[in-house]
Formats: structure tokens, C-alpha cells, sequence
């Protein structure tokens, strides 16, 4: 069985879920956040919209170490750029998918800051790591969205808000 289509396909189909939740982001509650430490809303929208260009992170490199290269959020001025810095990592993340060979899943990579190591796995692992944050963190967009009164757009079915 081939798994590089498995994820191909896997990918574009929580891109569209995706897609319709990083619309509903409001520019002018960019700066809230639930509580003093949760993100806010637009760092953890640019966060969603930035996981797709793991992939290739992943599949093109041995590790990430938080302690050579410190994270720094994407930027973005409104729904617009949102929306394109998204296609853009998510058209490199399949690209580099694409461009990836079944034995290149099997290859080991590593997710560290400094000697503190959080993940040591092989780089399919990883990869659906990086699926199940975006999942993730959309699940907290919706709640932040939720808390904001925007309505939901259904991920696997539809929403209280489309019944």
C-alpha cells in the first residue's frame, strides 16, 4: 500500500475544513484571546494557517531544534493575506509530499529544544503529528469562535449553526 496518496488525500480534505474556518476569523477581534494564556485569535489562526508548510519541514530536514531556530509567528494584515498565506503552505506542504518517496517516511526525525527533546519518531509519525495539530488547533479555533459568537461551519458533518 502506498501511504504518500493516503496522506495526499487526507490533507486536501481537512483543507477544506480549513478553509472555512480560517474565513470566519474576525479582524477586529484579532487581539483576543479566552484567557491570559491562550493564544489569541489571530496567532492562533496564523498558526493553523502555517501547519500545511510542515510538511515539507519534516520531510526535508533531520530535526527542529526550538533553540537554533526560535519560532517566529506568521504576519498577516486581514482575511485576505490569512487566507493566501495558507494556500501557500498548504500547496508547498503538498508539493513537497509529492515530490517525497515511501522509504523517505521511514527516515527519523526529531522535534528538540536544545537537549530537551519532545518527539523522536519516524518522519510518517511525525507527519501525522502535524495533521492532528491542525485538527487540533482548529477544534480551538472553533471554540474561540464559538466564544465570539461567529457561527461554526461543520468539519465532519454539519454544525449546530448550518442545521
Amino acid at each position: 500500500m502506498q501511504i504518500i496518496p493516503i496522506l495526499l488525500k487526507e490533507m486536501e480534505q481537512e483543507a477544506m475544513t480549513t478553509r472555512n474556518m480560517l474565513a470566519r476569523v474576525p479582524k477586529d477581534k484579532y487581539d483576543w484571546q479566552p484567557h491570559t494564556r491562550s493564544m489569541t485569535l489571530k496567532a492562533l489562526a496564523g498558526h493553523i494557517a502555517e501547519l500545511p508548510g510542515w510538511v515539507g519541514y519534516v520531510l526535508n530536514s533531520a530535526e527542529l531544534d526550538f533553540a537554533k531556530v526560535p519560532y517566529t509567528p506568521p504576519q498577516f494584515a486581514d482575511s485576505n493575506e490569512l487566507m493566501a498565506f495558507f494556500e501557500q503552505t498548504l500547496a508547498a506542504g503538498k508539493a513537497d509530499l509529492e515530490k517525497a518517496s515511501e522509504a523517505q517516511l521511514e527516515d527519523m526525525w526529531t522535534l528538540r529544544s536544545g537537549d530537551q527533546i519532545f518527539s523522536h519518531t519516524t518522519k510518517l509519525e511525525f507527519l501525522r503529528v502535524t495533521y492532528c495539530q491542525i485538527v487540533h488547533h482548529r477544534a480551538q479555533l472553533g471554540v474561540f469562535l464559538r466564544l465570539l459568537d461567529v457561527p461554526i461551519p461543520g468539519s465532519y458533518g454539519p454544525s449546530a449553526d448550518e442545521q
